[in-house]
């Protein structure tokens, strides 16, 4: 058996969180390859390692003093070096990635070597073969990452390795210079590793013990999910649920590999798998609730539009030339509401409604701004009656008001629109309906 574990910046950023790393990891030999993140957060008031990356580059690249934010970092790193005990010095990697700075390599650079550092120490600590990420990692010219070239000379690499590290975040360009996925993209590493690999499971270990069925800043020690399937996660993802970096699904899901959320904290939990498909039956209906605020819906009205060939066409025509996508689009017989970003529309708000205006002649447009959109999603919503009427029911006994609702198809999720000052009311009114109710 083969596993890839990626570690976030919580679960690597002191001395102390290495040797829980380092016992999670030889505590099963299927763990032989391993990601890691740079140090995050030791405490409340800390500063990440990458934010200080960022801070010392802009300062360096500027011409202006950044010695001091660069011995923090070095500080840092030889903190946790000394409390390990290890031999290793990181002096020539500092100078280099000083001359960088001075240089201005670019911010990309800056940022991977919180990644690059903290995995030359991760691997001299693990007694793992270290690999740089810029050797296997790869992009394109326009930027774009090259899954294909990646998987083939990553495959290639670790075929005859034992055991290693390759440090997330970060790959490289044709011209050699460093690229970085999306804060947060240590999760698409793992994930690209496991793909190469074809590993029988990726863990991604992080300071929660699994997603959560709600956002605990909202509900108070809400569940977790023991089992999610990648539709689900995909639709509560793109509402706001952010234990996994999105991207991190799609190389893993093409290989049918299960993705494992634990705790480096509490690492007998059994955490949350994420898989394709599942025969196993949700504890509760729903899977999870998530929702984002500050979403504008621009409603139209005409007379006989549904008889009106390419009216919806003519529509959307009109915020794609401003730039505009829209997240929903719920109709009647003569009207359509199009839900788009209120901090977004409210740009090109006018240029949008004579454009409207031009392309259809309406009877009347009206703009609603401050909803909020909430997500139920569920696989075990299909096959439940009464799914819809217990959440409005429970949304009508909180006196939530629903300006919208939109149901997909497949019956795995239901988007509720309701009043940005309604959200969090709706979202617990919600959850206590589906999960307190039963517990």
């Amino acid at each position: 058996m083969v596993k890839v574990v990626k570690f976030g910046g919580s679960s690597l950023a002191s001395a102390e969180q290495f040797k829980k790393v380092a016992d999670i990891i030889h505590a099963d030999e299927a763990r032989r390859f391993v990601v890691p993140s740079a140090p995050g957060k030791r405490f409340d008031d800390d500063t990440k390692v990458t934010d200080m990356l960022y801070e010392c580059y802009a300062a360096a690249s500027k011409g202006k003093d950044y010695k001091s934010i660069l011995q923090k970092i070095k500080d840092r790193y030889n903190e946790i070096i000394s409390e390990l005990g290890l031999s290793i010095n990181l002096e020539k990697e500092f100078d280099i990635m000083e001359a960088c700075f001075i240089g201005k390599a670019g911010r990309d650079y800056a940022a991977s070597r919180g990644e690059h550092l903290n995995g030359m120490v991760l691997a001299d600590y693990l007694g793992y073969e270290f690999i740089d990420a810029a050797e296997v990692i790869f992009f394109d010219d326009n930027g774009s990452f090259d899954a294909d070239r990646t998987n083939e000379i990553l495959a290639a690499r670790l075929e005859n390795v034992e055991n290693a590290v390759i440090p997330g975040f970060y790959g490289s360009m044709p011209n050699d210079t460093i690229k970085t996925f999306s804060r947060g993209g240590s999760d698409v590493t793992g994930s690209i590793v496991a793909k190469a690999v074809r590993a029988d499971l990726y863990e991604n270990w992080t300071d929660v013990s699994g997603f959560l069925i709600a956002d605990p800043r909202v509900i108070d020690n809400p569940k977790v999910i023991k089992t999610i399937t990648y539709k689900e996660l995909r639709e509560l993802s793109y509402m706001g649920a952010t234990v996994l970096h999105e991207d991190a699904i799609f190389p893993v899901r093409k290989e049918g590999i299960p993705i494992n959320i634990k705790n480096t904290n509490a690492p007998d939990d059994e955490g949350t798998m994420i898989v394709e498909s599942t025969s196993k039956k949700p504890d509760y209906t729903i899977t999870g609730i998530a929702g984002k605020r500050g979403f504008t819906a621009v409603s139209i009205e005409k007379d006989m539009m549904n008889l009106e060939l390419g009216f919806g066409r003519k529509i959307l025509e009109v915020f794609e030339k401003n730039g505009l996508s829209f997240e929903h689009m719920p109709s009647g017989i003569d009207t359509m509401s199009i839900i788009v970003q209120q901090s977004e529309f409210e740009k090109t708000e006018q240029e949008v409604l004579a454009g409207i205006h031009r392309n259809t002649q309406p009877d009347s447009i009206e703009i609603e701004s401050d909803i909020a959109l909430i997500a139920v999603v569920g696989r075990g919503m299909k096959s439940t009656r009464g799914t819809a009427g217990r959440i409005f029911s429970a949304l009508a006994h909180a006196h939530v008001n629903v300006k919208m609702i939109d149901q997909g198809s497949s019956e795995l999720n239901i988007i509720i629109g309701v009043k940005d000052e309604d959200f969090e009311k709706a979202l617990t009114a919600i959850y206590d309906i589906f999960v307190t109710a039963r517990v």
